[in-house]
């Protein structure tokens, strides 16, 4: 297979749309362009930590790892075909416009055409660029290991997602305060390759309407849809109601799929927001360990709790209405666009009582949507007002007439007496519903396993392998990888893999909470 300099690059974003004439690599507002050219910066001693052999297939790149691809991937070369870049866009920053932000640390080496897709690879921490505002452009080892674990994790877990190809540590430290408390430190710097078929995000467009940029806008707008939504643009005209309803049903089932295996993004900003319907931008995320809708692993939302995990979907659609607002100056009849708008809630509300009746191994029928919203009712309050842990709880319930006494390793907490007798009165009416569709034990099972995982990248799990790597152990990240490329299927000898939270991890950071700090 080719190395990383006989890929087949190609340059369409910085071909196709209008950049920053300025080639200096100094902080400045970006106007009237998508993106600036920027070189990465060097760093001492980079050490290749992981590469993923699954994108390196993606990407028709040989696996074994070269001394130039380490020296690539770590920022240090640019081969030829490469046209390095930073983008510019905007957002809106936990409800407030924030105005121009773009790529502060991450930086697209180039575009790789492989089997007829095209794939973007970037790095992030690979230094400073002209949006990086008061930042290094760096990244630590803690948050590009996360990166990288939940990406693929996603990936298998069958949830939308970009994709990491490797992970190399630089030789360099990097000053964060991991809690803004007050008390920074030096912790081991770290550059991630990001790959997906594009990064463009809401904030992407955002950017050029809250500047009164309609030229720009209708020119990515235009790269948008020919590139990725071709049958929105045909004959040259741009169906871009159209365009928008597809992106909001994108994004409704994304978000479906957060809530089917318990994914918190943790920083759901306009500028955090795929306009392909991917997961993007792992920052501050979290695992619902302990069932708790009102949970966020975020530090810097712990008093307004606003993307706290029973809150993403109502956060989708919020941002969706600011995409909406950014594609308006382009379209004459904005009713469309309000049609989809309303059209999300129910659009999600499908889809998320699809997945419910999934994760118990029912089929759903019309004529027990009745049956089925009050057994998902009960369950939900049971699940609000018991501790359990989330994916333990429907592994455990997947098991043949599962009883109180099968679930008790999903609990943290012994359930009183009345939240005992409830779970039992729940479960002689879920049995009473397999019954009614004749739903064997053996089936149930099957299905239920399909969707519910064992192994997913837990929180404290994550942080035992930062600090592992942090210690010089080269063997718990390949490990934890392992087991993640199989979530659905037990693996014997792994079973530490999918044990709920220790009670130490309770609050621990990096287990618990934590900030943006990367």
């Amino acid at each position: 297979m080719p190395d990383i300099a006989q890929l087949a690059y190609t340059d369409r974003f910085v071909r196709d749309l209008p950049g920053d004439p300025r080639r200096d690599n100094t902080l400045r507002q970006v106007l009237r362009a998508c993106y600036s050219q920027v070189e990465p910066t060097r760093v001492a001693r980079p050490e290749l930590l992981a590469l993923v052999p699954e994108v390196c297939d993606l990407l028709g790149l040989d696996t074994a790892p070269t001394t130039e691809l380490v020296e690539v991937l770590a920022g240090n070369r640019t081969v030829p075909g490469m046209t390095p870049y930073a983008a510019c866009y905007g957002g809106h920053q936990f409800g407030t416009w924030a105005g121009q932000l773009g790529d502060g640390r991450a930086i697209t080496l180039g575009e790789v055409v492989q089997a007829g897709t095209t794939w973007e690879l970037q790095l992030k921490g690979a230094g400073p660029t002209p949006y990086s505002r008061r930042a290094d452009g760096r990244a630590v080892l803690r948050s590009s290991l996360r990166e990288l674990v939940c990406s693929e994790a996603m990936f298998h877990l069958g949830v939308p997602t970009t994709r990491a190809l490797s992970l190399v540590l630089t030789g360099e430290p990097v000053e964060r305060d991991l809690l803004y408390d007050g008390h920074p430190k030096l912790e081991p710097g770290a550059v991630v390759c990001r790959v997906a078929p594009s990064f463009l995000r809401f904030g992407s467009y955002e950017i050029h309407t809250s500047r009164d940029d309609k030229a720009t806008l209708e020119r990515l707008v235009r790269f948008t849809l020919e590139r990725f939504y071709p049958h929105h643009a045909r004959d040259g005209a741009l169906d871009i109601p159209a365009f928008f309803d597809e992106v909001m049903r994108k994004t409704a089932w994304m978000v479906s799929e957060w809530m089917r295996v318990g994914f918190v993004h943790g920083v759901m900003n306009t500028d955090n927001m795929s306009i392909l319907g991917l997961t993007i931008d792992y920052g501050p995320y979290g695992w619902l360990e302990s069932f708790d809708l009102d949970w966020t692993p975020n530090i810097t939302d712990a008093s307004g709790r606003r993307y706290r995990f029973g809150a993403q979907p109502q956060v989708a659609q919020w941002n969706l209405a600011q995409l909406a607002r950014a594609l308006a100056p382009l379209v004459d009849d904005l009713d469309p666009l309000r049609r989809s708008l309303d059209a999300y809630a129910t659009e999600f509300s499908s889809h998320y009582r699809h997945t419910m009746l999934r994760k118990l191994g029912l089929a759903g029928r019309g004529e027990l949507a009745t049956l089925d919203e009050d057994l998902l009712t009960a369950l939900g309050a049971i699940m609000v007002d018991t501790e359990v842990d989330f994916p333990l709880w429907f592994r455990l319930l997947a098991q043949p007439a599962p009883t109180l006494d099968a679930l008790a390793e999903a609990f943290y907490a012994d359930p009183s007496r009345v939240q005992a007798a409830a779970i039992e009165r729940w479960l002689a009416d879920y049995a009473h519903r397999c019954r009614l569709e004749d739903l064997p034990d053996a089936e149930r099972r099957a299905r239920m396993d399909a969707v519910n995982p064992l192994y997913v990248p837990r929180n404290y799990l994550v942080q035992e392998v930062i600090e592992a790597t942090e210690r010089g152990d080269r063997a718990e990240l390949p490990a934890l990888l392992d087991v993640l490329r199989r979530p659905y299927t037990a693996q014997p000898g792994r079973e530490r893999y999918a044990r709920k939270r220790p009670e130490w991890a309770r609050t621990k950071p990096g287990c618990s909470m934590l900030s943006c700090s990367s």
